[in-house]
């Protein structure tokens, strides 16, 4: 899908989407891996990486 490293990178580095309302969010990897980052709309604490299609 992606043709070179630099749309890879802007696409998918450190974007997770919550898994209860789907919303996606930029945040630092060990900041979600901490758990000190939430939804902004739900407020929910379980977060994924964006998956790549």
């Amino acid at each position: 899908m992606v043709k070179f490293a630099e749309a890879d990178a802007r696409w998918f580095k450190n974007v997770f989407v919550c898994r209860v309302c789907k919303s996606k969010m930029r945040a630092p990897v060990l900041k979600v891996l901490a758990g000190k980052i939430g939804c902004r709309k739900c407020g929910g604490k379980v977060l994924r990486t964006k998956r790549k299609k």
